[in-house]
């Protein structure tokens, strides 16, 4: 799936991943492809970014750790970013319904009359 297609669901699925714990940028990303069973292929450009972003806005925080000689930065859910994951959580129920609503057949409005014909 295209990067711009989640672009604007992306922060969600961020902090998603990160509330079940802390995890550097590139488990994030692994984690993003195994659970869309590989849907969600996005590219470090793609994420890291965003990471930075939801760090910046106080969402995440982050600390340097050492792993095998190499220093990775380790992105962890703040206090505001599961305030954040609860509401992107309902806003994304909400828009759900209403799309599956439009699309649903026999959901009463004729196409002819939607679209002025």
């Amino acid at each position: 799936m295209r990067t711009e297609r989640v672009r604007g669901h992306l922060d969600l699925l961020l902090l998603e991943i990160l509330s079940a714990g802390p995890g550097h940028g590139y488990a994030v990303i692994t984690v993003l492809r195994e659970r869309s069973g590989g849907l969600l292929d996005l590219t470090e450009g793609a994420v890291y970014p965003a990471l930075h972003r939801l760090e910046d806005q106080g969402l995440l925080t982050s600390d340097w750790q050492s792993f095998a000689g190499r220093r990775r930065r380790i992105y962890a859910m703040a206090p505001a970013g599961a305030n954040a994951l609860q509401a992107q959580r309902r806003d994304w129920r909400l828009l759900v319904s209403a799309v599956d609503a439009v699309l649903a057949p026999g959901h009463g409005t004729s196409r002819a009359s939607a679209v002025g014909a």
